[in-house]
């Protein structure tokens, strides 16, 4: 069975990760991953005439440093799934105009970078599509108007806050063997904590994270030990700890085997609050850092658990909780060609 458990898939064909792109801004590029990312801008509008646009630019940036690496064409990817933080998912359906390929437009807020992966996967293994392309982008300017406030109205925001990483992340997703392998995902369940506050993310997402976590060790018959990484996706510094105790509750000890992408884009004294966040958040990461460490030969099985906040401005103004998921996709080091 494919289907294993509950809520994950274990993939029948071996697939593989054959090549990844990232690009972001430059708060991101002074951040301590900077240097491992493929394409960064010294200025937040990336060349462009406004802030949507940049958000674009990114996108078109990591998928183009995808297709370079693999050394492929577009008319090589049988099917892109894509998405972002933006009403009607503009950024991926304006890159997907462009691209010409057929295309598959998800939603899964700051979880979409692994629900994309996860559902790309799945299609390739059954036969669906040869090769996939999955990608997602933030752009920090895009995200304050449409969930917050524009940057120039300038308003304070408490320290649960995070900061919306500019970035964009794609990788190119087939049955041909590389350095990554894709062997298993967890789709993850709404979940609600109450949270109202817009500015506090962490908190929100937290549960999703856990209960994702929880049901993934569980389907498949592991334990944290099996992992040399649980990395979750924006919890940051506020939604970390709540996770850790929420999964010592049920007996599970992440301890030194956790970490978080929005502590890992930037350090603290970057003005970020809690950390980084946004769809961006952990497709940059995974896909510069996490698969780096794994190249390297330093990282063996990561399982990626990014979290998402599926909330819309009208439903904070009418003091709706924000309702969460988090999806799980687990990367395993095959030693293969790059």
């Amino acid at each position: 069975m494919k289907l294993t458990g509950k809520q994950s898939w274990v993939f029948e064909h071996k697939l593989y990760v054959n090549a990844e792109g990232t690009a972001a801004g430059p708060k991101e590029k002074e951040g301590p991953i900077g240097h491992l990312i493929d394409k960064t801008y010294d200025e937040m509008h990336c060349y462009q005439k406004n802030w949507e646009m940049a958000e674009r630019q990114l996108m078109d940036d990591a998928i183009s440093m995808a297709l370079s690496k693999a050394n492929l064409q577009k008319s090589d990817i049988d099917l892109l799934l894509a998405g972002d933080l933006l009403n009607q998912n503009v950024t991926a359906n304006y890159v997907a105009r462009e691209l010409k390929i057929p295309f598959l437009c998800l939603f899964g807020a700051c979880s979409t970078s692994m629900e994309s992966v996860a559902i790309a996967s799945a299609l390739v293994d059954g036969g669906f599509a040869n090769r996939a392309l999955a990608a997602t982008s933030s752009h920090n300017a895009t995200a304050e108007r449409q969930f917050r406030n524009p940057t120039e109205y300038g308003g304070q925001k408490p320290d649960t806050a995070t900061s919306t990483v500019t970035g964009s992340g794609a990788v190119v997703i087939s049955q041909e063997p590389s350095q990554i392998q894709i062997t298993s995902a967890t789709v993850g369940r709404v979940m609600d904590l109450g949270i109202t506050d817009p500015f506090d993310m962490g908190s929100a997402m937290a549960p999703a994270a856990a209960d994702t976590i929880k049901q993934h060790l569980e389907d498949l018959g592991r334990t944290v030990d099996d992992y040399d990484l649980i990395l979750t996706g924006d919890l940051s510094g506020i939604g970390s700890p709540i996770l850790k105790d929420l999964l010592k509750e049920d007996g599970i000890q992440l301890g030194r085997k956790h970490d978080d992408c929005g502590l890992i884009i930037y350090t603290p004294d970057q003005n970020v609050f809690a950390g980084g966040s946004g769809c961006a958040c952990s497709a940059v990461v995974t896909f510069s850092h996490i698969f780096q460490e794994m190249k390297a030969g330093n990282l063996q099985r990561v399982l990626v658990v990014a979290t998402g906040a599926l909330l819309s401005p009208m439903m904070v103004q009418q003091k709706e909780t924000i309702p969460t998921i988090a999806h799980g996709v687990v990367f395993e080091r095959a030693g293969g060609e790059s």
